[in-house]
């Protein structure tokens, strides 16, 4: 019999401990094993973090990555798309280079003129901190990229507040205008119901745009910003006078959904979900007794059709118009929401005139001047009328639901001065308390106040304008005196005929939280 063993080979007995300290070894390079393929997945997390949150742009074309496809990566951070680049290419190929290099003259001529330049330097483009990171393209003129994960979705159902709760909330921001709070309220609950459920059994429900009708300070704008706030959806505030047909000096139309993916921070998702508020849109009627062209009328009315209605338009990124170098986003309007806005100052005129047709004769007539001083005479108001206004029936067709805000009135206008929750006369109170020093109005001020208002006949916005006049003084006295505590406005002071009740501060006064003075105010 062969003995096949190996005399170097060693057959000690193997004790207990060098098991366990082999057990350990093999523990410990299976953790570090573990370890770094932790270590791999979380570098590979940071890469995936570290993907652009902005599609690339041609730097040539302007066009985004969704639309122009692969781009080519060259230095400096500039990207080309492939169209570009096999045109550059097609274009340089046609050039003999060869021959001209082996010019000798030309030569020459290079040689002589590549020395240093004075006063000239040179600095990479690459290099400039900032958005300009896309070889001189500024993230503004970028579109956010689309996750490709499943994302929730930007409107949840469960999350959409009942009309009520936002007329509430619209009540602590805006006085008066019940009945428009309860329009939009229904009409905006209603709307992000559609866009959340997108389909109800196969049944789909159409859009309802707005139509705001009131006099200057009423409301409308304001209106519109504390619902857009309340929701959490992007908004874009555009001015219709500075609209005209595509081709002509001004804003293209489609420059109102530029604003609101400028708004969206170029997300094209959020963008279809937002509000978008025309204001002077009674500035688009058609013109009335003229041959020359309309470009800034009803051309304007034709061609916001099709945004009202809802379709893929070609939105411009960062710009007005689409004539500019710049990238162009595809944005369904399907469910941006459409508030139009305006005073229509000529159209009381219209509302009389057809009100004073229906009138008869008798000893129970209607006389011929009961609508003249009706402060509400909006309310009256009929597609008819905006027909005769200058509003053509396609657009107004666009726009079911019309919604008419009051005048303010005088007790309106107190209201608006101290309840609700960013009143003017609380921002004054608060400017004030800095200084250790209590502001107080008692009720025949803010009377006076609300007077002055009615006058100026410009709404709301005539209360700043009076306190900034009547508050300059105290604001420029106050600072250089200590001692002041309390600075009460009487209703002499509004008018001029006297100073402001002014307190110095004792042991009996101390800097408090402002509050309104709900008595008559007196000199202590």
């Amino acid at each position: 019999m062969v003995d096949n063993r190996d005399d170097n080979f060693d057959f000690r007995e193997v004790k207990d401990e060098e098991l366990n300290n082999n057990d350990t070894k093999d523990t410990n390079d299976s953790l570090s094993g573990a370890s770094d393929n932790s270590e791999t997945e979380k570098k590979e997390t940071d890469n995936n973090n570290d993907k652009p949150e902005f599609e690339d742009v041609c730097f040539v074309c302007r066009r985004p990555e969704s639309k122009a496809g692969k781009m080519f990566h060259l230095p400096n951070n500039i990207c080309i798309c492939e169209d570009c680049m096999h045109k550059t290419m097609e274009t340089v190929t046609q050039f003999d280079y060869q021959n001209l290099l082996n010019n000798p003259n030309l030569m020459n001529e290079l040689n002589k003129n590549m020395g240093t330049f004075p006063n000239v330097s040179f600095f990479n483009l690459g290099d400039i901190p900032g958005d300009f990171n896309m070889g001189g393209i500024p993230n503004s003129q970028r579109i956010k990229k689309k996750s490709e994960a499943k994302s929730k979705p930007v409107i949840d159902i469960r999350n959409i507040p009942a009309p009520h709760k936002i007329k509430a909330k619209l009540d602590e921001f805006v006085i008066g205008q019940d009945k428009a709070k309860k329009v939009m309220s229904v009409a905006v609950y209603n709307h992000y119901k559609r866009v959340a459920t997108d389909t109800m059994d196969e049944i789909e429900i159409e859009k309802s745009n707005i139509l705001l009708l009131g006099p200057t300070g009423s409301g409308k704008t304001y209106l519109v910003k504390t619902l857009a706030k309340l929701l959490d959806v992007p908004l874009a505030i555009a001015d219709a006078t500075s609209l005209t047909e595509a081709g002509y000096i001004g804003d293209d139309i489609e420059s109102v959904v530029s604003k609101l993916l400028a708004a969206s921070g170029n997300d094209v998702e959020k963008t279809e979900h937002g509000i978008i508020f025309i204001d002077e849109i009674d500035k688009i009627a058609k013109k009335k007794n003229t041959t020359a062209r309309d470009v800034s009328g009803e051309s304007v009315q034709q061609g916001m059709l099709k945004l009202l209605e809802g379709s893929n338009v070609e939105v411009p990124v960062g710009a007005g118009s689409k004539n500019a170098m710049v990238p162009l986003a595809t944005v369904n309007t399907r469910n941006i929401l459409f508030i139009c806005g305006g005073a229509f100052p000529d159209l009381e005129d219209i509302i009389t005139q057809r009100l004073n047709k229906q009138t008869s004769i008798g000893f129970d007539a209607d006389l011929k001047d009961k609508y003249a001083d009706d402060p509400n005479i909006l309310s009256n108001v009929t597609v008819e009328d905006l027909k005769k206004f200058g509003m053509i029936p396609e657009f107004l067709g666009r726009l079911p639901i019309i919604c008419t805000l009051q005048a303010l009135t005088k007790e309106m206008l107190i209201k608006i001065l101290k309840e609700p929750k960013n009143a003017i006369l609380k921002q004054y109170q608060k400017l004030l308390a800095l200084d250790e020093v209590d502001l107080r109005f008692d009720d025949s001020a803010l009377e006076a106040i609300a007077e002055k208002a009615l006058e100026k006949e410009t709404g709301a916005r005539a209360l700043r304008a009076i306190i900034e006049d009547f508050m300059l003084d105290i604001m420029y006295e106050i600072p250089k005196d200590d001692n002041i505590g309390r600075v009460t406005i009487t209703r002499e002071y509004i008018e001029g005929k006297s100073s402001p009740l002014i307190e110095i501060r004792g042991e009996g006064i101390h800097p408090q939280i402002p509050v309104f003075n709900k008595e008559q105010a007196t000199l202590v």
